[in-house]
């Protein structure tokens, strides 16, 4: 063979290479724009990333190899024939990928609760309170009685109302929960309804969000100055998944994203960013936390201690449940948490929000993994922070409490929501909505958790409490503040408002120097001669005093 020949072998096989690269290339570019894994060895994602290039570059290197004498088509089908040479040229590819997905198998092993019991039971830090010093007397300004589904109902209706949105937008189904100037609500943007419509719309944006008092049902669209244009509905760069990768290549980001407004009303997007502290992908929760204006995109980073106070969700709730379940099962070691279960607890089969300290905290009970009907207590865990309390409170499981409710209206055929576990006259009480079939709340009831038989209902928060404060009095329950005292007080107006609870007029007032809210009833005729009063205007309140920082005013003067 001459020096022309063998040059000209060569540089056909230098571009065959090239193209293999190139190719590979290209289509890991591709693959990378559609799944986007994080550049990050405690990604998942990226393995398999990795094992696809590997995959691909082997395949193109075998058909480059392969000659037309080595291909065979018969009435059976094509099939391939090879010297040794021709496998040959692809058996590092076949390592390489051998190697990697070992690598891979080996790390999710070293990472699993099965090698690491003790450092899973560890990773959620539990601090045991005091139930009746803890939780005050239940603020029903701040209990979220409406639930995921009926929110959705009530904002499909809104949506529905809105003749100039609802043919090109739909309410997105985030309905995030949390606390907004002091109340919690629920917020949710709106999604383009389709294809074709985000194609007519995008160059404008998503002109609103939804906003719903969780305590009063109220339910409003915000129009926005500037239209939110980065969102999960959005496509190509736009699309909010795809602008956070570009931004952050290798930071993990949570499954779940949370759509937040801040105190202002403006719309972010709040991106948990995964910690793995056991291994290569075990011990999950989160170390950064990345702030997205839905409107500018622009984006923050912020280690998770640092994170503003107005951020309600860094934690999903089902996050926290899993690290929970990790503190209660693994007490005593994996194979005990599947064999024997010695002390082994866990969190039962449902959970909801409550608004505590101006945060979201998700209240769940926690039981025997028996399966018994009895709770040994319930934890808060702070989504924002990750701080976990346990009171211990014995009693029934709001699974049993809920059919305890739903008894009580079983003409009805009323369904029960998961309750929340409130503080009413020092006796802890589940408190949850019924709900007709087509998802609206009717009515509500209170179940005491040490003796669920004792049941109240009412159509309205304050005449069911009414009812079970009777009921307490009768089963010959005392409570320490469960009997309201009648006291009086004299200040100056230092700030009012009017809210409405339950379909009424409250009108809420504070005097300069006290913590206390005074709450007057506007169906009470007699207090209704207070909107003529002003800031700064002496009055004398005559109040009952349950305990709580709301009194409730019987008359002024």
């Amino acid at each position: 063979m001459g020096k022309k020949e063998h040059k000209r072998i060569t540089n056909k096989k230098l571009l065959v290479k090239m193209i293999i690269v190139l190719a590979v290339l290209l289509i890991g570019a591709v693959y990378y724009y559609v799944k986007l894994p994080a550049l990050n060895i405690h990604s998942a994602g990226f393995w398999k990333f990795l094992l696809f290039l590997i995959f691909v570059g082997t395949i193109l290197q075998l058909i480059s190899k392969l000659k037309k004498e080595n291909i065979i088509v018969s009435q059976a089908g094509i099939s391939f024939t090879g010297d040794k040479k021709v496998f040959k040229s692809v058996k590092w590819g076949a390592i390489a990928f051998g190697v990697v997905l070992l690598a891979y198998i080996i790390g999710s092993i070293l990472s699993s609760p099965i090698v690491n019991a003790g450092k899973y039971q560890r990773l959620m830090p539990v601090e045991e309170r005091e139930f009746r010093t803890d939780i005050a007397e239940v603020d029903y300004t701040t209990i979220p009685l409406l639930d995921k589904d009926s929110a959705t109902i009530l904002g499909e209706r809104k949506m529905g109302s809105m003749i100039d949105m609802v043919s090109q937008f739909e309410v997105s189904n985030e309905y995030t929960q949390i606390n907004y100037n002091g109340r919690p609500v629920r917020v949710t943007p709106l999604r383009y309804a389709s294809l074709i419509k985000w194609i007519t719309n995008q160059s404008n944006g998503i002109p609103a969000y939804l906003l719903m008092d969780m305590t009063t049902q109220d339910t409003q669209i915000i129009k926005l100055e500037q239209p939110i244009r980065y969102s999960k509905s959005e496509h190509f760069n736009r699309n909010l998944y795809r602008h956070l990768r570009f931004h952050y290549p290798t930071y993990i980001f949570d499954d779940q994203i949370f759509f937040e407004i801040d105190e202002e009303g403006t719309p972010y997007w709040v991106c948990p960013v995964k910690k793995f502290n056991i291994g290569l992908f075990g011990g999950q929760t989160v170390g950064k936390v990345v702030l997205c204006n839905a409107v500018t995109g622009e984006c923050t980073a912020y280690d998770v201690e640092d994170v503003p106070t107005w951020v309600d969700k860094v934690y999903s709730a089902e996050r926290l449940v899993q690290l929970y379940n990790y503190y209660g099962t693994l007490k005593n070691g994996y194979f005990n948490s599947i064999l024997s279960q010695r002390g082994c607890v866990q969190t039962t089969n449902g959970y909801n929000y409550l608004a505590l300290d101006d945060d979201v905290w998700v209240y769940t009970g926690v039981t025997s993994v028996n399966g018994d009907q009895s709770n040994v207590g319930f934890v808060l865990m702070n989504q924002r922070t990750m701080e976990t309390r346990f009171y211990t409170v014995e009693g029934a499981i709001e699974d049993s409490a809920m059919s305890s409710a739903e008894g009580q209206v079983q003409h009805l055929n009323y369904n029960a929501t998961f309750p929340l576990l409130v503080n009413i006259a020092s006796e802890p009480t589940y408190i949850m909505a019924l709900k007709d079939a087509a998802g609206l709340v009717k009515m509500y009831a209170m179940v005491n958790v040490q003796k669920y038989q004792i049941v109240a209902i009412g159509d309205t928060v304050r005449e069911c409490e009414r009812n079970y404060r009777e009921l307490l009095r009768t089963n010959g329950i005392e409570a320490e503040s469960g009997e309201a005292q009648s006291m009086s007080v004299s200040g100056t107006i230092e700030s009012y408002a009017s809210v409405v609870i339950d379909g009424n007029t409250h009108f809420y007032l504070c005097l300069s120097g006290l913590d206390a809210i005074f709450d007057f009833d506007m169906t009470n005729e007699e207090l209704l001669g207070i909107i003529r009063y002003k800031e700064g205007d002496e009055l004398t309140i005559r109040y009952e005093d349950t305990g709580s920082m709301r009194k409730t005013v019987t008359a002024f003067e």
